[in-house]
């Protein structure tokens, strides 16, 4: 079972990762969007610890809403939105159970995979976070580390796609060739749960 504990070291795990890979994520947003990904979600991941400290809540589920609150408000552009909702729809399909089970967080998180697929309108293989994601949410059934590796790979699949959502849909076939930077923060999210599942006793 994991405890409130578990999701403030996932949330300090990813602004950890955000920080280190910050430069590289603005630097594949630079020839397809507004160049600013990695400073976007610096910002927000950095509000988000902060936050987390300084409220410190007791059940999986409130962490995670209040993570996804605070990048809404904290994040521009589209990365804001959609990570708060990801974020915040997981936390709401959780509850205010003190602890939860791994099965709960898969289910939860497919629940707000969905619901950023809804509010952005895309499908798989428009080149955007859902395409590291998706995947990456259905290895959760075999292993954390199984979802991280399953999410690198998906955006890594990006490369040779051809946008159609969000900034980069705009370029058109300019946008072949490009890993794109959604896909990449989203790998960097699953990594991080699956860091903190292997540093937990009887993460798997």
């Amino acid at each position: 079972m994991r405890d409130a504990e578990f999701f403030r070291n996932w949330m300090a795990a990813a602004a950890a990762a955000v920080e280190r890979e910050a430069d590289r994520l603005t630097e594949l947003d630079s020839p397809i969007g507004d160049a600013d990904h990695g400073s976007n979600l610096l910002r927000g991941f950095t509000a988000v610890r902060t936050a987390l400290d300084a409220e410190a809540p007791a059940a999986p589920g409130t962490v995670l809403q209040l993570a996804g609150r605070t990048l809404i408000s904290t994040v521009g552009g589209a990365s804001g939105p959609l990570y708060g909702m990801l974020l915040r729809r997981t936390g709401k399909e959780l509850g205010e159970a003190p602890e939860v089970s791994d099965d709960d967080l898969r289910e939860a998180l497919d629940q707000g995979v969905g619901a950023v697929a809804q509010l952005g309108g895309a499908a798989p293989g428009d080149k955007t976070m859902l395409d590291a994601l998706l995947p990456g949410v259905a290895a959760l059934a075999t292993s954390y580390r199984a979802a991280a590796d399953a999410a690198e790979n998906g955006a890594l699949a990006t490369v040779p796609m051809q946008a159609r959502k969000g900034r980069a849909s705009y370029l058109g076939e300019r946008s072949i060739g490009h890993q794109d930077p959604g896909a990449t923060s989203s790998a960097l999210l699953l990594g991080a749960l699956a860091d903190v599942a292997g540093r937990t006793e009887g993460g798997r």
